[in-house]
């Protein structure tokens, strides 16, 4: 048994937060959920680890590195909201992660001190398609229940009336893996952030919290001695800043994304992402569904309609039911402001 007032105590004084991208409380998370469980009967835990957004390789690189720390930090918040209230834990992987790291995952939950987890822990496989609407909360509950793949209205939220209507606690890998680190006084103030692209050393990089952007590619040696310019946040939804503009903490899922000024095809970039979102809208409201295809078309034609373009978006950003519709501008937004206008 753990000490549920010390446990929550020392997760708010670490000012752990949520590493899936959305970066809330975990403390008030998972008090929230506690709460919820007074008054009814189960509840579940959802471990997400698929990583949608193209560039986050985190999680892949937890559950193969610390796979034990991992289930230890899961195995706490079962303890904290209670076993025998906890019906049962879900842990979201994308096929290739399950193929390379559930063997590793499975020897730690054989261990006799995570028997009873292991019994009600079920691995559940991201789909192909709509990969990244799965990173929205509901979208995420909706998957597991059997329904379509879309967010639902909130609130209520996941914490109240997720799963099947029960409290749930859902949370990133780095989460889970940061709570057991807090249990056992190893917690450093520390984060894993991905750099992908143009950089000369690619990976995944286990560093201070709030680090700038010029300082985290400088720690690892790949600050460019050329003209380039980052994403940060993910491949897909990340903002785009100039090599002057990097004096702003990593945010987000800790993803920086390198590019090549002088080799990079602005219109290949744009079909990168329209395409990206295109394929991912889960169809639920029209801005989204039209907006995304009418975007593709658009930067498809000979010639370039930018008015309307820039119309499209704007709506996107202002009218788009959930994260997704209204993430697509930050992307093309700042890459034109900030690297084409410049």
């Amino acid at each position: 048994m753990i000490n549920k007032t010390k446990i929550i105590k020392e997760i708010s004084d670490a000012g752990l937060v949520g590493r899936g991208g959305a970066s809330y409380p975990t403390a008030q998370k998972w008090v929230a959920v506690h709460d919820a469980l007074k008054t009814k009967k189960i509840g579940y835990i959802i471990v997400n680890g698929a990583e949608g957004e193209p560039g986050v390789k985190k999680d892949g690189y937890l559950i193969e590195k610390y796979p034990e720390t991992v289930i230890d930090g899961i195995f706490l918040a079962d303890e904290y909201l209670g076993p025998n209230k906890i019906k049962k834990i879900y842990f979201f992987l994308s096929k290739e992660y399950y193929r390379k790291y559930a063997s590793g995952l499975k020897k730690v939950l054989a261990l006799k001190k995570y028997k009873r987890l292991a019994e009600k822990l079920e691995f559940f496989i991201k789909p192909e398609a709509l990969a990244y609407i799965c990173g929205e909360e509901t979208a995420l509950l909706n998957l597991i229940e059997g329904k379509k793949i879309e967010p639902r209205l909130k609130p209520p939220y996941p914490t109240t009336s997720g799963l099947h209507g029960h409290p749930t606690l859902i949370n990133n890998i780095e989460t889970f893996y940061n709570v057991s680190r807090v249990n056992r006084g190893k917690y450093q103030e520390d984060r894993f952030y991905t750099i992908t692209g143009a950089a000369k050393h690619r990976g995944v990089y286990q560093l201070p919290i709030n680090l700038t952007v010029e300082a985290l590619l400088r720690k690892t040696g790949n600050y460019p001695d050329w003209p380039f310019f980052v994403q940060v946040g993910g491949e897909a939804s990340g903002e785009v800043l100039n090599a002057k503009q990097l004096d702003r903490p990593v945010e987000g899922a800790g993803s920086v994304m390198v590019y090549r000024a002088k080799g990079t095809d602005k219109h290949e970039l744009l079909k990168y992402w329209l395409k990206f979102y295109r394929d991912q809208s889960c169809g639920k409201c029209v801005t989204c569904r039209e907006g995304t295809y009418r975007l593709w078309e658009l930067i498809n034609r000979k010639k370039m309609d930018y008015p309307f373009f820039w119309e499209i978006v704007l709506a996107l950003e202002e009218t788009s039911y959930c994260g997704l519709g209204s993430s697509l501008p930050l992307p093309i937004k700042s890459y034109f402001n900030n690297i084409v206008k410049k």
